[in-house]
């Protein structure tokens, strides 16, 4: 029998095979390649299957839902539910991360006995406008799954993932208050990890289902070693932070500049509502 892989990445997924190759490409890239690769099916109808097998990497598993549930959570839970790995990370099906972001993640867990963690993030803006999210998941605050790891140990305590149904906050928020409130430790590595675009911010997405902000993206994480560096210089040069100042102080600046920004541009389909009245926007 094969040896346990030391991490499981869930990837949930919905009917949008032609991006798949390039989050599962940003996956098999990682410098740290101990760890197994679910991509599970919301109740797939499409050619997903077929396009996740022609992957042809033995880390690489399909699993599909026999039907929708309408927010990942579902096959979040069935991934956790299939997983191997003492170390849980999770990939939008859309999104991408740098090759250093299970290393510098999992590599935090390690160095801090910690049972969180969680990196920075770039959100792309459909007009190709790049953000930085800053959050703070112990005080219950959205954090995109992209951008965090946890041990197995958690979400087998708490029971998984809330559907999203009849919840206050959105299932990722309430997942890490729970974790917080259960006395899990956190930790935060202050590094540019993935790169997510937003389906809530590009209308009828799931309807036209694009791939070519991915495929661009994944070109330049191939070709552009020092990309990580090269986004961070750019954002704090386009913010017009303030020089002569701490990094903690320019942080904080960069963090309460952006976040509004963040809010009004990248989720527009949310402003006030909820996770279902999202889904005609997104062309669900």
């Amino acid at each position: 029998m094969d040896a346990m892989p030391r991490v499981t990445v869930v990837m949930p997924t919905y009917n949008w095979s032609s991006v798949l190759p390039c989050s599962i490409g940003s996956a098999l890239r990682q410098s740290f390649d101990d760890f197994e690769l679910l991509v599970v099916g919301d109740g797939c109808t499409d050619d997903s299957e077929r396009v996740v097998a022609g992957i042809g990497d033995p880390r690489v598993r399909w699993i599909n839902l026999p039907a929708n549930s309408g927010h990942q959570s579902a096959p979040n839970n069935e991934g956790l539910r299939q997983a191997r790995g003492e170390i849980i990370a999770y990939l939008g099906h859309d999104d991408l991360w740098l090759p250093h972001h299970l290393a510098t993640l999992v590599g935090a867990l390690d160095r801090d006995g910690a049972d969180v963690a969680h990196g920075v993030l770039a959100l792309v803006a459909p007009d190709g406008a790049v953000w930085l999210t800053m959050p703070r998941p112990r005080q219950g605050e959205f954090v995109p799954p992209t951008g965090m790891v946890h041990r197995r140990r958690v979400t087998e305590q708490l029971g998984g993932w809330a559907g999203h149904r009849g919840l206050a906050l959105t299932p990722e928020a309430d997942l890490w208050r729970r974790a917080r409130a259960a006395g899990f430790r956190f930790t935060f590595e202050p590094r540019l990890t993935g790169i997510k675009f937003p389906a809530s911010s590009r209308r009828g997405v799931y309807a036209s289902r694009p791939s070519h902000e991915q495929a661009a993206w994944l070109r330049r994480i191939e070709s552009e070693p020092d990309l990580e560096a090269r986004l961070l210089v750019t954002l704090v040069v386009d913010e017009h932070a303030p020089t002569g100042v701490t990094y903690r102080e320019l942080a904080r600046h960069f963090f309460r500049q952006t976040v509004s920004r963040i809010r009004r541009r990248l989720f527009p389909a949310m402003k006030g509502g909820t996770i279902d009245e999202a889904r005609p926007f997104k062309g669900l």
